[in-house]
């Protein structure tokens, strides 16, 4: 038997607790990325730690806003999805195009060489495919993360101003 749909109210209240989680972490996450970019003189990846950052905030600003029955926050909400993605884009982008051979502890020296020659590759050629391989699982998550993020906001959109719009009349 299936359940009948969730009151625009509890919607609201499920909305608001989310992009408060979400921007949260985002915001955390993208400040100690930027942080410790900036730390090693990345620049560019620092800027994409802010901007990650930024978009946590926008999220929390569009909680807040809902929060304080303003309806426009849930435009807020909705859009830090597509622009953390993008963020998150810039990232792989840069990772693939500023690929640095990292170093190799002498313990797993062999490992790595012995999986390069299984696979034909010298041992940077196979640490650039594993780069690309993982920077593909990044943007395949995050692919997967913002596009179901966007697609829950989306759909709540009504409920949410239905919401809205009830507690203002009370």
């Amino acid at each position: 038997m299936q359940q009948p749909p969730l009151l625009p109210e509890e919607t609201l209240v499920r909305v608001i607790r989310l992009a408060k989680l979400d921007g949260t972490s985002v915001l955390v996450l993208g400040s100690v990325f930027a942080l410790m970019s900036a730390a090693r003189g990345d620049s560019a990846f620092a800027v994409v730690g802010l901007l990650a950052t930024a978009a946590g905030a926008v999220e929390l600003h569009g909680s807040g806003q809902l929060r304080q029955g303003e309806p426009g926050g849930m435009r807020w909400i909705l859009l830090s999805q597509p622009f953390l993605y993008l963020v998150v884009l810039a990232y792989c982008y840069l990772r693939l195009s500023h690929f640095e051979m990292p170093p190799i502890p002498d313990r797993f020296r062999e490992a790595f060489e012995i999986s390069a020659q299984q696979v034909g590759l010298s041992v940077e050629d196979y640490l650039r495919t594993l780069n690309r391989v993982s920077i593909q699982a990044v943007a395949g998550a995050s692919t997967l993360y913002q596009g179901i993020m966007t697609y829950y906001y989306f759909k709540r959109r009504g409920a949410v101003e239905t919401a809205l719009a009830s507690d203002q009349g009370a």
